[in-house]
């Protein structure tokens, strides 16, 4: 949700009768409770005996804080406030009073930034397009600096003070680093950018209890945000989505119906890559599997996965009559001598001209988009999604490399009609048909070598088994993506950061769906 979006359906809401003071009310006494409820599950002490310090802003940000400062203030916490704005909007004016006549203490200098408080940030919130100020970045600075060295923690209301809402970009020399940051309502697209996810510390959504008529005419390109934590995290429930929508074969169907796929991949000095993918592969529960691999791993190949069928190039159109989708580039190795990545030049080896007329889903990883170029893939007959890291991307489409990530899987998706997943540490999947998903949960710790083959080959199982139910969609590699960073976010919560490895999250997949369903807005209510 963008910030003018979000001011837009807050202008609906106010249109319709409700009063601002009851919407700030009902954000602040959310954020409130959530604040509460850490201090009395003990929070890692996030509340610590000294207090919190408010940082106040003179908009409606501000008068969250006031009412989360009242809040506090009653349930016995010493809470002190500074603002450095001598003119407030009015609400945020009558709140200012109010605080003062509970005998809240007001700080006419900036707080010490080495104090053992938490801070609250409620100076700018959703919608900043300009630096803080030089007084207000000296003091997130100073706070930051000391934060290092211990801890001191602070929590931002809605977005961080010095973050871009819709970019996630820093618009000055700092920012506010927050521990937590307290999303208000619907989740602001900046704060799952890779640019913001420095500052905005652990993501979590207050709930509105928004209606739901409000997100039924939202444009269809609206980005939908994948895995998002649950709005009270102490819940057992999974968070913004439900079950995810996956291909269910006849019961009686047999092997050949449930998902015919075949692994283009490995090379001599890749060859954990090609494993890798078949583990991911099989994880999927696609019914029939086969490879082409190089002589040095093919004759292994038993050894390792003793249900996957070698096949022997070269390929002809009969081979790919028999298949539901084919999986081309984990490990293969650098194109031959005579092609440049992203040449114009003709494809040599065999499988590709069969591949351009193949009806099913082709994916493409690794050195296989380093063999093509945004020509082929337009060309390509059938479905076709790409998995690229930023790298491969920008050799594919150097002049969209600089755009957000959002942006630039769309007009990539738009303009080859493929699927695109652009991988990051927040990865976005976006469709020829203007759909687009992102990620809102991974884990850091789950960013190494061989994940990636992991999850192609994962993504072109589960794409073989909806080929083969006839219900392939686009969306569908937004649940590859979201069970593949679940599965890590997992691995690394029971084992730690060392037990997210390639096979431990293959054999994650393998156990129990993941993911959750890409249908469903962000921040659905």
């Amino acid at each position: 949700m963008s910030g003018q979006q979000m001011a837009e359906l807050e202008a609906e809401l106010f249109a319709s009768g409700l009063p601002v003071e009851a919407l700030m009310e009902k954000a602040a006494l959310a954020v409130s409770r959530r604040l509460l409820a850490l201090q009395d599950r003990g929070g890692a002490g996030l509340i610590p005996a000294e207090g919190v310090v408010v940082l106040v802003g003179p908009g409606h940000n501000g008068g969250d804080g006031l009412v989360v400062a009242r809040e506090l203030h009653l349930a016995g916490i010493p809470v002190r406030l500074w603002s450095p704005f001598q003119r407030r909007k009015p609400l945020n004016e009558q709140h200012w009073r109010h605080a003062r006549w509970l005998g809240i203490q007001v700080l006419v200098n900036p707080p010490p930034a080495g104090g053992t408080e938490l801070w609250i940030d409620a100076l700018f919130g959703n919608g900043q397009t300009r630096a803080p100020g030089p007084e207000i970045e000296a003091l997130l600075e100073a706070r930051n600096c000391a934060s290092r060295d211990a801890s001191r923690a602070l929590v931002a209301i809605d977005v961080p003070t010095g973050i871009c809402g819709d970019s996630g970009a820093q618009l000055g020399s700092t920012a506010a680093r927050a521990d937590i940051t307290l999303c208000i309502g619907l989740w602001k697209r900046g704060l799952v950018q890779d640019l913001a996810l420095s500052w905005v510390g652990r993501l979590e959504r207050v709930d509105l209890g928004l209606p739901r008529r409000l997100l039924e005419h939202l444009p269809a390109d609206q980005p939908l945000g994948l895995g998002g934590p649950p709005a009270d995290p102490a819940s057992d429930t999974q968070g913004d989505d439900g079950e995810a929508p996956r291909p269910v074969p006849d019961p009686a169907a047999g092997k050949y119906d449930r998902g015919r796929l075949l692994v283009i991949a490995g090379s001599a000095s890749y060859r954990g890559a090609g494993h890798l993918a078949l583990a991911g592969a099989s994880a999927s529960g696609c019914g029939s599997l086969r490879a082409v691999l190089p002589p040095e791993m093919g004759e292994f190949l038993w050894m390792v996965h003793p249900h996957v069928v070698l096949e022997e190039p070269p390929l002809g159109p009969s081979h790919f009559e028999r298949l539901d989708a084919v999986l081309v580039g984990p490990g293969l190795g650098p194109r031959p001598e005579a092609q440049q990545p992203g040449s114009d030049q003709p494809l040599v080896e065999p499988w590709w001209d069969p591949l351009q007329r193949f009806p099913g889903l082709l994916v493409l990883d690794a050195d296989g988009l380093n063999r093509v170029t945004p020509a082929w893939l337009s060309e390509r007959q059938g479905p076709t999604w790409i998995t690229p890291h930023g790298g491969e991307f920008g050799r594919l489409f150097p002049d969209l490399a600089a755009s957000p990530p959002l942006e630039a899987a769309a007009k990539a998706a738009r303009r080859t009609g493929v699927t695109v997943l652009l991988k990051g540490a927040r990865s976005v999947i976006a469709a020829a048909d203007g759909r687009r998903w992102q990620l809102l949960r991974a884990c850091g710790g789950a960013a190494r070598a061989g994940l990636g083959d992991v999850l192609a080959g994962y993504a072109a199982g589960l794409g073989s088994r909806s080929s083969a139910c006839g219900c392939l969609d686009a969306a569908l590699l937004a649940v590859a993506a979201l069970d593949h960073a679940l599965a890590g976010c997992r691995c690394t919560e029971l084992h730690g950061p060392g037990g997210a490895t390639p096979q431990a999250i293959a054999a994650t997949l393998a156990w129990a769906p993941l993911g959750s369903d890409p249908s469903q807005p962000v921040g659905k209510q």
